[in-house]
């Protein structure tokens, strides 16, 4: 065996605690296998001949006499680096590329949609790139977004530095290499989602950009949303991680082979520079050292905050994540807020009157540039309508009775679409998506009564394996259905059994079996990866070990007062509260924030702005020694022996609070009967509970 289980495991342990950072994967689980097409998991199963006869039949339905997308991604090439991984400041790899070299062979992998193989194989784009001669360049495949830079008439301005410190520090020294050396003097965020803005310590310096000698641009509103939208939820946003994302699964055919608009994302050290600029109004203009852009905010579309960018003086128009090579993610699986599909297609069809008319170049913060005008269009408009079509059919459906339970069997794009590989989902589907737009208007709910308050599975299941005549039924039935390559049938059955019984293996090895070839067959990677995770789940236990750490002093420092106070609500435990009643006002004088916390009915609130009259206690500390106590380097007792936070009243309602609160950790199951018996022996470690909860950072959502 290539790659045992043992070595996954311990690859998995390593990666979750040796770096700050492990967005969207992150860690390199590399199989030596994969060159060979040798399974990576003894109990992995080939493709079955239907997983096979689907893919032929796709390798011949599919358009894929169109290569005008692998003449793009070449077109402009200047040169690779002589290596192919990036080290991490803190000793793990940050980047392997080599790891996916399995995809430059030339071969067909019946494990891997036909479609999806050809956009990893797109993705495997490395190096330095031209888009515009002389004025504007890229590095892509050194993490999951593309680096851009624009020459100015002294220096760089760097478009979206990528996710790790590590990896856009590399990007820019390959660029001053090749190009000749020259100082950053600006630096562009496109939206609010970490792969965007997470390595831009390694293009500047934060003392530069609090001089105003480097500017810092971003859209309105990005600094709330970096932080904001990974908060609440963070602790079940990362554990679902593990399956959109593939977290477990080594770089393989049978494995992780791509995440849609690149390989993965860098697992090195996240960072954040406030801007110092931001873009207010619908369309903005601004001249930076001889180039003049303007910029086009485009709020709730790929990110709460986002804003594309042209560039006159060269026909040039960047579009951010908005138009990538792929239909993106109307409901991402790992989980955020459901976005609209009609404010997308409508930002679109405004960016294509005002800059796609005019364009000679289309590039953007993930995939390749479109060249000519002709082109531009095109791919603009097959985007622009497909989430137009998306919006509009499914509610069309649902006008006429389709449900939120029905919709993914129902919606399908026109034949128009189809063939067109600007309109396929490898990020999102057809499946997800339509089912995310009726939750945006409709909600969960079907309308059958039935299922307004159904029991839970754990306790549906057991009903279901009675009445279909006890496991060993169940089991040959689901046999049955998967040699006859009906896998969803088997599925739904199989499933029922591994809830009414998480400790029956045979029954989890089955379900695994059926996970994996319905994983080989789908066009979307976050799909993909999540029918595959849970197979490697089933078979072999859920992954143990330090939870990956994303708390760094940057992220900590953008988090505001308030947004920790109402986490801290969340990780209250209310049945510990019962009985308790408290007011307590919290001062921060060096930023002149103040508070009114109250606990009452097992509930914790706040209120910004208000001090209570008559509290039950009163702590006044520095935001900036509030921040220590936020990111785990610090407690409040050790202030308060140094002086630093004053407590006035009574402290018990601060112990109360304490005792109160949950230290979140993603070691939940998401597939029943996956959690060891017995806990693993790992170093315990105390942690303050008024500590912030780790951050779910957002990459290539």
């Amino acid at each position: 065996m290539n790659f045992t289980i043992s070595k996954m495991a311990f690859a998995v342990s390593l990666m979750a605690s040796s770096f700050a950072f492990a967005a969207g994967g992150g860690g390199v689980v590399v199989d030596p296998g994969a060159m060979e097409g040798k399974h990576f998991d003894p109990k992995g199963q080939a493709p079955s001949s239907y997983t096979v006869d689907l893919q032929n039949n796709l390798r011949k339905t599919l358009p894929f006499e169109d290569k005008r997308d692998f003449e793009e991604s070449k077109k402009g090439f200047i040169a690779a680096p002589t290596y192919k991984s990036i080290m991490a400041d803190a000793g793990n790899v940050a980047w392997d590329m080599g790891s996916y070299d399995f995809l430059l062979q030339g071969k067909d992998f019946d494990s891997v949609h036909p479609s999806l193989q050809r956009q990893a194989i797109l993705n495997m784009g490395y190096g330095l790139y031209e888009v515009v001669p002389e004025k504007i360049y890229q590095v892509r495949g050194f993490d999951l977004a593309n680096i851009s830079f624009i020459k100015t008439n002294t220096g760089w301005i760097v478009f979206d530095p990528l996710t790790a410190k590590e990896t856009a520090r590399a990007a820019l020294e390959l660029v001053n290499e090749k190009l000749g050396k020259r100082p950053v003097v600006a630096v562009v965020y496109s939206h609010s989602h970490g792969d965007h803005f997470g390595g831009v310590r390694g293009v500047v310096d934060e003392a530069d950009v609090k001089s105003g000698k480097v500017k810092v641009i971003a859209p309105v509103g990005f600094m709330d949303h970096a932080v904001a939208e990974n908060v609440y939820a963070g602790n079940a946003m990362t554990r679902r991680m593990y399956f959109q994302y593939g977290v477990l699964l080594p770089r393989s055919p049978f494995g992780h082979v791509d995440q849609a608009i690149g390989k993965n994302t860098a697992a090195g050290s996240l960072g954040l520079i406030e801007p110092n600029v931001y873009i207010t109004q619908p369309f903005e203009t601004m001249t930076v050292d001889g180039v003049e852009m303007e910029f086009q905010n485009t709020p709730g579309t790929e990110a709460p905050a986002e804003m594309n960018t042209y560039f006159p003086q060269f026909k040039a128009f960047w579009a951010a994540e908005n138009i990538t090579a792929t239909i993106h993610n109307i409901y991402t699986l790992r989980g955020a807020l459901v976005r609209d599909s009609l404010a997308w297609s409508k930002n679109i069809n405004n960016a294509l009157y005002r800059y796609g008319t005019q364009s000679e170049v289309m590039f953007a913060s993930h995939s390749w540039p479109r060249w000519g005008n002709e082109r531009i269009q095109e791919v603009m408009r097959t985007q622009r309508d497909s989430y137009a079509h998306l919006h509009n059919e499914v509610l069309h459906l649902a006008n006429n009775g389709v449900t939120i339970n029905e919709i993914q069997n129902v919606y399908k794009q026109p034949e128009s679409l189809k063939t067109q590989w600007a309109a396929h989902s490898y990020h999102g589907s057809e499946e997800h998506n339509s089912r995310a737009v009726i939750n945006r208007y409709l909600g969960y709910w079907d309308a059958n009564p039935a299922t307004l308050a159904p029991l839970s599975p754990r306790d549906s299941a057991p009903l279901y394996v009675e009445m279909m005549g006890g496991s060993s039924k169940i089991l040959a039935k689901g046999r049955q259905l998967y040699k006859q390559g009906k896998y969803r049938e088997a599925m739904e059955i199989v499933n029922k059994l591994v809830y009414a019984q998480p400790d029956n293996t045979a029954a989890k090895d089955l379900l695994a079996d059926i996970f994996e070839q319905i994983g080989y067959q789908k066009e979307s990677a976050s799909m993909r990866n999540s029918f595959l995770g849970a197979a490697y789940e089933l078979r072999h236990g859920m992954p143990s070990g330090a939870s990956p750490k994303s708390n760094g002093p940057d992220m900590i420092k953008a988090m505001t007062t308030e947004l920790w106070l109402n986490s801290l609500a969340i990780s209250m435990d209310s049945k510990k509260a019962t009985g308790m009643n408290f007011v307590i006002n919290l001062d921060t004088p060096d930023n002149g924030e103040k508070f009114v916390i109250e606990m009452s009915n097992s509930t914790l609130t706040n209120i910004k702005g208000q001090q209570a009259k008559d509290p039950t206690l009163t702590i006044t500390l520095n935001r900036s020694d509030l921040e220590q106590v936020m990111g785990g380097q610090t407690t409040f007792d050790r202030l308060l022996a140094e002086g630093k936070v004053k407590f006035v009243g009574d402290r018990k309602a601060f112990d109360q609070l304490k005792g109160t609160l949950t230290v979140f950790k993603p070691d939940f199951e998401l597939m029943p009967g996956t959690k060891p018996k017995t806990a693993p022996q790992v170093q315990k470690t105390t942690r303050d509970p008024f500590e912030a909860q780790e951050l779910a950072i957002t990459a290539g959502e």
